[in-house]
């Protein structure tokens, strides 16, 4: 495996697995129901969490990890040979879509949750009554199992597709194919210098 492919898939690597490990440690330090003090009906006070912190951390590691896996494979449509084998090309397609599919929802989960552990002091008015809102058990923790799959993903795609990149540069230009099946080449015979002979000779020759 070349030099190259090792560094991107250490340092993508190392980005999923502190976006996953700040994840799960935003899921710790959430900000529970039971922490939130009510004052009085309309009001609510919540109180400081890292959880805002971490979940920022984990979903900025995970876009840094996805734009450097899709920048190093550039245009996946773009990499189909023609002695590129359907296998790989789907496989590697496969995990280019389930990829970006896990991201999107993982990078919305990270910042939402976030965001609910930043409030202070708010409360919401429904159906008549306050409600104070905290982060669901399990968000930052389904969060972070979808950053590492992820770029896991990420990085089985982009193995596959240098793998195979590699693989057509193997082949090199192609060859014309023979003309047919008869031999076109000129006899080889050792060049002679030409006879001249004196026209005395010639005249002499005649009159013999």
């Amino acid at each position: 495996m070349e030099r190259k492919v090792t560094v991107v898939c250490c340092v993508v690597g190392f980005l999923g697995l502190l976006s996953a490990a700040t994840g799960f440690a935003a899921e710790a330090k959430r900000i529970k129901s039971t922490q939130v003090e009510f004052p009085s009906p309309s009001e609510c006070i919540y109180p400081r969490s890292p959880a805002l912190v971490l979940g920022l951390t984990a979903a900025v590691a995970l876009m840094i990890a996805q734009i450097i896996i899709n920048v190093a494979t550039g245009c996946i449509c773009c990499r189909k040979g023609p002695h590129q084998s359907n296998s790989n090309w789907t496989l590697a397609l496969i995990c280019f879509v389930v990829s970006w599919f896990t991201f999107v929802i993982a990078f919305l989960l990270l910042l939402t949750g976030a965001a609910l552990n930043d409030q202070h002091g708010e409360e919401n008015l429904y159906f008549g009554s306050y409600n104070c809102y905290v982060v669901k058990p399990g968000v930052f923790a389904g969060a972070s199992v979808l950053s590492f799959a992820s770029v896991f993903l990420g990085i089985i795609y982009y193995i596959t597709l240098h793998t195979t990149k590699n693989r057509n540069d193997s082949w090199g230009p192609s060859v014309p194919p023979s003309q047919g099946g008869i031999a076109m080449a000129q006899p080889q015979f050792p060049p002679r210098d030409p006879l001249f002979v004196h026209e005395d000779t010639y005249m002499r020759r005649q009159f013999t």
